[in-house]
């Protein structure tokens, strides 16, 4: 027998399975809509700040193209190429290179990161490098 128990048996199983996609589907909706949102109300920078084991080594415009052989800890180097309004880290003295493989970057807030050398190069905009306020709260 068990006929409507069958019946809602099948029913349930049915709506689960399609209900099964709403959560990863809303998850990836919420997080394709957060990307385009940051892309998109991210300002063009106006010069990198690059940072050697936490200490500023120098502040560059991106208006100027130039290369940059920055020292970093423990006596390997990084060389940072500005060019077009981009900087890149085209080479490197660390042993898997990871930074140099990262994209070149232009927009505020955009950093590259090479760990073993402890280097740092934040893009900033012109309101962030001319207040000297840091908007990051802990």
């Amino acid at each position: 027998m068990g006929g409507l128990g069958d019946e809602i048996s099948r029913l349930h199983s049915t709506r689960m399975k399609k209900m099964d996609w709403f959560i990863p589907g809303a998850a990836i909706l919420v997080a394709l809509i957060w990307y385009f949102v940051l892309i998109f109300a991210s300002a063009p920078g106006r010069e990198v700040v690059v940072t050697v084991d936490g200490e500023v080594y120098g502040t560059y415009s991106l208006d100027e193209d130039r290369e940059i052989l920055i020292p970093g800890a423990r006596g390997m180097n990084n060389r940072l190429r500005i060019q077009g309004g981009r900087a890149d880290i085209i080479d490197a003295d660390c042993p898997d290179k990871l930074c140099v493989h990262q994209k070149a970057i232009s927009r505020t807030g955009e950093t590259l990161v090479c760990l073993p050398n402890r280097v740092v190069v934040e893009v900033k905009g012109e309101a962030e490098s001319e207040s000297g306020v840091d908007a990051v709260a802990q």
